[in-house]
């Protein structure tokens, strides 16, 4: 007997649905979303297993990893056709997108997407803090401009390196702007430090650049 098993994977619980040949459903269970569970409640079902279904997404990729590894058919699903289909459902449950991913696997309705190896996944992490720490260090850029700004006092256009030199040389002898703005100064120092070194560990090495002008 071939059967065709969809996941709908939350972060806490993952609900499965396994479904026969004949489009018969034998089994629909709640299990914590971890390898362990998954693979031990797939290996107890009676019959062959043709393809085990999920929605493309950080922690199906872990998850199919584990299953492929435990040599079962696992298949990463793109995330819009699965979506387009399962809206057209008229009860939106865990339970019930698990079924309707199984029966889109059982009539073939669905395209496979490649699951990305473990380096370019760590490599995607490491290029996501950069961006995240980059963000955050140009926000802090913007607000300190914006603050000076309702003094009259302009940053203009400035090489990031002299950055730190223009707001101190702008709000010396203000006590206030000094209180103001120098914690954030700090801030943006420590930023700037560790966005430096996740730079140099990608071996990525791109020009200075220009603050934007205030």
């Amino acid at each position: 007997m071939k059967l065709f098993v969809g996941l709908d994977v939350p972060l806490a619980k993952t609900a499965l649905c396994a479904l026969t040949e004949h489009g018969k459903i034998v089994m629909e269970v709640e299990v914590a979303s971890e390898p362990e569970p998954l693979i031990r409640n797939l290996r107890s079902l009676e019959g062959t297993l043709e393809a085990i279904g999920l929605e493309a997404g950080p922690l199906s990729q872990w998850l199919h990893r584990a299953m492929t590894e435990a040599g079962m058919p696992a298949v990463l699903m793109e995330t819009r056709q699965v979506k387009g289909a399962l809206k057209a459902m008229p009860i939106k449950t865990d339970r019930r997108d698990a079924e309707g991913i199984a029966r889109l696997l059982h009539l073939g309705w669905f395209r496979p997407v490649h699951c990305k190896s473990v380096s370019s996944q760590e490599l995607r992490a490491i290029l996501a803090a950069r961006k995240a720490i980059q963000g955050n260090m140009i926000a802090l850029e913007m607000s300190l401009r914006g603050l000076l700004r309702n003094f009259g006092l302009k940053v203009g256009t400035i090489l990031r390196g002299r950055f730190e030199a223009r707001i101190r040389e702008l709000v010396e002898g203000n006590t206030m702007l000094e209180t103001a703005s120098h914690p954030m100064l700090r801030v943006r120092s420590a930023l700037r430090q560790e966005f430096a070194g996740l730079r140099s560990w990608s071996g990525r090495w791109p020009p200075k650049t220009l603050c934007a002008c205030a």
